[in-house]
């Protein structure tokens, strides 16, 4: 295919001619992965092909958004049906699908959560939380995590705490941000269980000094997603949850990663803590891949919006029979527990790996969302984004797609869709055992 005025073009790959049309219609923020980007052309369950022909075992899923198989045919033929039907006319008119979906939820959600708004992306979930707590409080003042990422729109860029996302003139009056509870990187130099989580203390100091004294919410991830699937010690959400209530907050669970049973036997991941939230918000795995974005809470705290509001995307039908088809099937198919089982089995073979390599220094997290620390040294653990990148590149040449995150970009992030079965596993782990043994020395 030629270009014109550009007769090179014809020389060019459709990967190549792909991504030299990217990198000159897209803005350049838009990050891509790989020296030389894949150009995904299909995909079919569990992998992916590029544009080449090449297949790969896909175990980051579109950064969990994928959580039932690419193109699994028990969602898309709903989603097809639906399509051809009615595909959209906003929240100005009631429909069926959007019912049908508030209601599923409403019988899954901890608690009385059950009064749903619905979006088209995690940022705007959680805009909508933020909104609701201060409208339900009457109170301004939000505490949010070190580490975090919320979304990409300027209030969440004010809540993330991870500086490579925060590069924009952001308004962030009335967030705080408190230490997470990064053990492996303790920021109070302690050591866990020795330490009593003097981290979840730090929320109430935070609220005592860098507030007013009265919060509007507390917002945090169960896992941090882009922060490398940090896992919080088990009483870390207890303790704070305490001390949100006893500051007149709301509780904010940010799902929009740990969601829909990837965390493994229970649908959210705050779940795994014994913690119930006021407000949950979640996006991605919901309706595999098909955008949306959720926010859901009591009928009490949801009647205390203040003022008119609209979604003209949320909820529309298509949305709503892609993600309530993505959560029949996940009952129907029992995902909640392969999630634990093969979750359980992924992290022995991960860690395998780490004693294996001296460059793995930390594998957490839980269920089928598992990460690896890569460190220069396991002492000093000093960060290793270099070898992390190689060994992404290595897994995309090797045949498989992984993920990386972390604010030093050292941590490989894993997260295959809830259907993976044990062979799965066993591919990938040989294809990251191989990927890790040709990282130069």
């Amino acid at each position: 295919m030629t270009t014109p005025g550009n007769p090179a073009a014809s020389t060019m790959s459709r990967s190549e001619e792909a991504v030299a049309k990217h990198k000159r219609y897209i803005w350049p923020s838009v990050t891509n992965y790989y020296q030389h980007p894949l150009v995904a052309d299909r995909a079919e369950m569990q992998h992916v092909w590029d544009v080449e022909g090449r297949k790969y075992l896909d175990f980051f899923g579109g950064i969990l958004t994928v959580s039932v198989g690419h193109c699994n045919p028990k969602v898309t033929s709903k989603i097809n049906a639906q399509v051809n039907r009615l595909q959209h006319l906003s929240t100005l008119f009631p429909n069926e699908q959007i019912v049908a979906l508030a209601e599923k939820i409403a019988q899954i959600t901890p608690g009385n959560l059950s009064s749903s708004f619905f979006t088209s992306s995690g940022s705007e979930a959680n805009e909508a939380a933020i909104l609701i707590a201060r409208m339900a409080t009457g109170s301004f003042d939000l505490v949010a995590l070190r580490h975090a990422y919320s979304g990409g729109s300027s209030m969440m860029k004010a809540v993330t705490a991870h500086a490579p996302y925060r590069k924009a003139s952001i308004v962030s009056q009335g967030i705080s941000h408190a230490i997470n509870p990064y053990c492996y990187r303790c920021p109070l130099h302690l050591k866990y269980p020795e330490c009593e989580v003097a981290c979840a203390g730090d929320v109430e100091n935070l609220i005592q000094t860098g507030t007013s004294g009265s919060i509007a919410a507390f917002i945090a991830e169960p896992i941090q997603g882009v922060g490398g699937f940090i896992t919080p010690p088990k009483e870390y959400f207890k303790i704070v949850f305490n001390t949100v209530k006893k500051y007149g907050g709301l509780f904010i669970s940010d799902e929009v990663q740990t969601g829909w049973g990837r965390t493994g036997k229970k649908w959210f991941g705050i779940e795994k803590w014994e913690v119930t939230p006021d407000i949950m918000t979640s996006a991605k795995g919901m309706a595999n891949g098909v955008p949306v974005g959720l926010t859901v809470t009591t009928p009490e705290i949801s009647a205390g919006f203040q003022g008119l509001n609209i979604s003209t995307f949320g909820g529309n039908p298509v949305t709503s029979v892609a993600a309530r088809a993505t959560i029949e099937l996940i009952e129907e198919e029992n995902l909640l527990e392969n999630a634990e089982r093969v979750g359980t089995y992924f992290r022995g073979k991960l860690e395998e790996l780490q004693a294996k390599y001296p460059l793995i220094g930390d594998v957490r997290g839980m269920g089928l969302m598992q990460a690896l620390e890569l460190v220069k040294d396991r002492k000093t653990k000093e960060p290793a984004p270099a070898a992390t990148t190689q060994v992404l590149e290595l897994a995309r040449a090797n045949g498989l797609l992984i993920g990386k995150g972390g604010l030093s970009g050292n941590v490989i992030r894993l997260a295959p869709m809830l259907n993976t079965t044990k062979p799965d596993v066993d591919e990938a782990i040989r294809l990251l055992d191989k990927s890790f043994s040709e990282v130069p020395n």
